[in-house]
């Protein structure tokens, strides 16, 4: 046969191999309206939520709001930002053993996020486990942005309750480097120093907490305190000239009964409070006493530290129940510039 013949008889049989190639590659199964609408319904569920839902979500009551981030966490639980949220919103309603838990799974995977620590120490100090909240909050210092205070802030307030004042000091002048007019962490600087006696470097810190942006009723409360313990009354009085007359007579009277050079502890602190209360409950006016403790500190996370404390103590593997020593000090970045 000759090579002409034999390309006049392959052309067919190739458009015809071609022609069934072109009709199983178009001949592809249809998917029912049934099926493709349970396939959008997945890919909406597993869509992360827009910036208006979690604005309107962050605006709900504590319940609501952490359903909420526990639907975004299911979504996606390798998000690092979603994961501080979900703590976050399960710390503020006292469900602490489960911060443990998604802290536990969390922290292996995102060795350096610093904020993971932080919502740990944070759910810890609720718990009133404080040398626990001590080691994530000195973990999450070393992990943290230069510029970020609050872990350092939140180290102070846990070396405080640890009644370890001179670590406390040291973080908190660490905090302030990074943020020199942080409000809540002056306030608490200046508290601290009182319980060491440093009575006139603690008014210093305090009136600069008080001239600060931000500052609130019971930062000029504290400084109030302060004046007091010197035996300052009139000055009390022009702090927060605001504050209800009652309240200046029963911070007065009640300074007066207790004058002491020093109150050393932060539960004499909250006697002074205890009793600056009983002066003020009279049938005829009675007036809310400003707490006389550590100053609001909603901006680290820890307002709600005087809450119930979960029973439940499960722990990150690792976290140590010892109070920390002097080798738990940090070596922080950016601290060797001071």
């Amino acid at each position: 046969m000759s090579r002409a013949r034999s390309v006049k008889y392959a052309l067919p049989v190739f458009a015809l191999l071609t022609s069934a190639a072109c009709a199983t590659t178009e001949a592809e199964p249809q998917v029912s309206a049934e099926e493709q609408a349970y396939k959008d319904a997945i890919e909406m569920a597993l869509k992360p939520a827009t910036p208006e839902e979690i604005a309107q979500a962050e605006r709900s009551d504590p319940i609501t709001r952490a359903n909420f981030w526990a639907a975004e966490y299911q979504k996606d639980p390798a998000n690092a930002a979603v994961t501080v949220r979900f703590m976050r919103s399960l710390r503020l309603i006292g469900s602490h053993e489960r911060v443990a838990e998604i802290a536990s799974a969390a922290i292996p995977v995102h060795p350096t996020e610093h904020e993971l620590l932080l919502e740990l120490g944070r759910s810890f100090m609720a718990q009133e486990r404080f040398a626990d909240a001590a080691q994530a909050f000195a973990r999450s210092a070393d992990l943290s942005p230069p510029t970020d205070a609050a872990p350092l802030a939140a180290l102070g307030l846990a070396f405080d309750r640890l009644e370890d004042h001179a670590q406390a000091q040291e973080a908190y002048e660490l905090a302030l480097e990074r943020e020199p007019n942080r409000v809540s962490t002056l306030s608490n600087y200046g508290l601290s120093l009182a319980l060491t006696g440093q009575i006139g470097a603690a008014e210093t810190a305090l009136r600069r907490a008080v001239a600060a942006p931000g500052a609130d009723g019971r930062v000029r409360q504290n400084l109030a305190l302060i004046l007091g313990l010197q035996g300052r009354f009139d000055e009390m009085v022009s702090v927060d000239p605001n504050a209800p007359i009652r309240t200046v007579e029963a911070n007065q009277t009640a300074l007066r009964e207790m004058m002491v050079p020093v109150t050393r502890s932060y539960d004499g602190l909250q006697q002074l409070d205890d009793v600056i209360q009983d002066v003020e409950r009279t049938p005829a006016a009675p007036q809310s006493m400003p707490d006389l403790q550590e100053a609001d500190v909603e901006d680290e996370g820890m307002a709600d530290l005087e809450g119930a404390a979960a029973n439940g103590q499960t722990e990150l593997a690792g976290e140590s129940t010892t109070p920390p020593t002097n080798g738990l000090r940090p070596k922080l970045r950016g601290s060797q510039n001071r």
